[in-house]
């Protein structure tokens, strides 16, 4: 890989600054310009990247050097932005704000660095003039490595502050490349985990992010802002493959040798990309409104497996799509649309029909909510004998995990990182047989295994451990030759 395709990396100084405002503008501005954007944030977000796709019409996709690993984040940059003339990275947080206690890790600052991006700054300037230049200095001084190559004032109150703003920072060596008036906040409503997803408002995000696009080609200079995002330098190294990243993850475990019989053959580096599946093999995917938190390279690592990926909707369909033999449901709001999810009993009985024959179903968060007997009080999917509600404390960070049973997913003492992110409690919080051991906040167990079940709060990034996708296919294949 050599990627030279231009991009910038859209930073704050602190969250609420209007990252995401800037970001989905001129991504929205530039693609209709006819450029090829390819969309990017960093962290664990899913619900921005939803906004991001809609600006560009292509997938949003999430850049964690906490979640994939540092190694990754070029690869994984480079396969969403193949192609494209230009790239536009959403920063988190504030610019050097990264996991707690890992210093820079997974910063917005950590991943500039690791893209050789240049890093537009957004500032709040509402309630400042002339303090604005000293704070361009601090970020610009701070790390030498990252590149403030322009600032964005957002929430200018007039000409004269404009001007205010203006002659302070001439001084800085940072050149202004767009200035944003104070308005009424661009239609993006937000609850209990962040802004509401384009899933659940499309024709509302639609108008938004039209917004958004309006207010940037009005504050920005796109043309400095495209010859700043020009001088990125090139990336060198391998783009990331599903296929690729199978065949070189480690090889499952021989089968034990019959008595007499000659030694088992090693998989070769082709077999282990992508084994053997039946034709029509079916892995569903939750999705809907009620299930939108979902990374792309999930789905691609299970097609590259052998599986023919599939998503339904449990909000509107009554039954799995046909030949359905591995079930995957993500994250999302399922508590926001617990009486709609509960009433679709027939859909509801197809999932726990499928758990019980020991097909594979990996849950996460609002998968586990919905495997679970019931939501506030109303009844799920019976899979997991637990009951769920909804709960005043935000979980919320990274962690660390050891898994402590084998599963679909994985075999027991294997690590992986991932990340919390809810507001509600599951009792118990763990199964007979825990799905992960996490030692942050708390030493603790949590989540479910059970036949071919793996029910859990943590999110993962499966780039970081490709194996897990071709274990779920390969569980899918022993499930499908059984049932036959």
């Amino acid at each position: 890989m050599s990627s030279s395709v231009p991009r910038l990396v859209i930073a704050a100084p602190s969250s609420g600054s209007g990252k995401t405002t800037v970001a989905t503008g001129l991504m929205a501005a530039f693609a209709s310009r006819g450029l090829a954007v390819s969309p990017h944030k960093v962290g664990p977000d899913y619900i921005d990247p939803g906004y991001h796709a809609l600006a560009t019409g292509r997938v949003g996709r999430n850049l964690d050097a906490y979640l994939c690993g540092a190694e990754l984040v070029a690869p994984l940059f480079a396969h969403g932005a193949r192609g494209c003339d230009l790239a536009v990275v959403e920063g988190v947080m504030g610019l050097f704000d990264g996991a707690a206690g890992e210093g820079e890790l997974a910063s917005t600052a950590h991943v500039a660095k690791l893209l050789r991006a240049p890093v537009v700054l957004v500032v709040d300037a509402s309630s400042q003039s002339r303090s604005v230049a000293a704070l361009v200095h601090g970020f610009a001084s701070w790390d030498p490595e990252v590149r403030i190559g322009g600032v964005i004032l957002n929430k200018v109150g007039s000409e004269r502050h404009e001007g205010m703003l203006r002659e302070a920072l001439d001084a800085s060596g940072v050149p202004v490349l767009g200035v944003l008036r104070r308005v009424e906040q661009v239609g993006t409503p937000s609850r209990h985990l962040g802004l509401v997803p384009v899933a659940e408002r499309r024709a509302e995000a639609v108008g938004a992010v039209a917004a958004m696009a309006a207010q940037v080609r009005a504050g920005c200079d796109l043309d400095a802002l495209f010859a700043l995002a020009r001088g990125a330098g090139a990336l060198a190294g391998d783009t990331w493959d599903a296929g690729e990243a199978l065949a070189l993850s480690p090889p499952p475990p021989l089968p034990v040798p019959v008595p007499g019989g000659s030694a088992p053959r090693p998989p070769d580096r082709a077999e282990r990309a992508r084994p053997q599946t039946p034709d029509g093999l079916k892995v569903a995917v939750a999705g809907g409104a009620a299930f939108t938190f979902s990374y792309a390279e999930h789905a691609e690592l299970l097609a590259a497996a052998g599986a023919e990926v599939v998503t339904f909707d449990p909000l509107r369909d009554e039954e799995l799509p046909e030949g359905t033999r591995g079930l995957v449901i993500g994250g999302g709001f399922p508590e926001v649309y617990a009486p709609e999810l509960s009433a679709n009993e027939p859909l509801r009985e197809a999932v726990a029909s499928l758990a019980r024959s020991g097909a594979p179903v990996a849950a996460e968060c609002a998968g586990l909510l919905y495997l679970s007997r019931e939501l506030d009080g109303l009844p799920m999917c019976g899979v997991i004998d637990a009951k769920a509600r909804m709960d005043e404390r935000l979980t919320l960070g990274y962690r660390d995990a050891v898994a402590v049973s084998d599963s679909v997913l994985a075999e027991a003492g294997s690590r992986m990182r991932g990340h919390e992110f809810h507001r509600t409690v599951v009792e118990p919080g763990a199964g007979v047989a825990p799905a992960w051991g996490v030692r942050v906040p708390v030493r603790r167990v949590e989540g479910f295994v059970q036949q071919g079940v793996h029910a859990s709060y943590l999110h993962t990034h499966w780039a970081s451990a490709p194996g897990v996708a071709r274990r779920f296919v390969e569980r899918c294949v022993g499930s499908w030759a059984t049932a036959g």
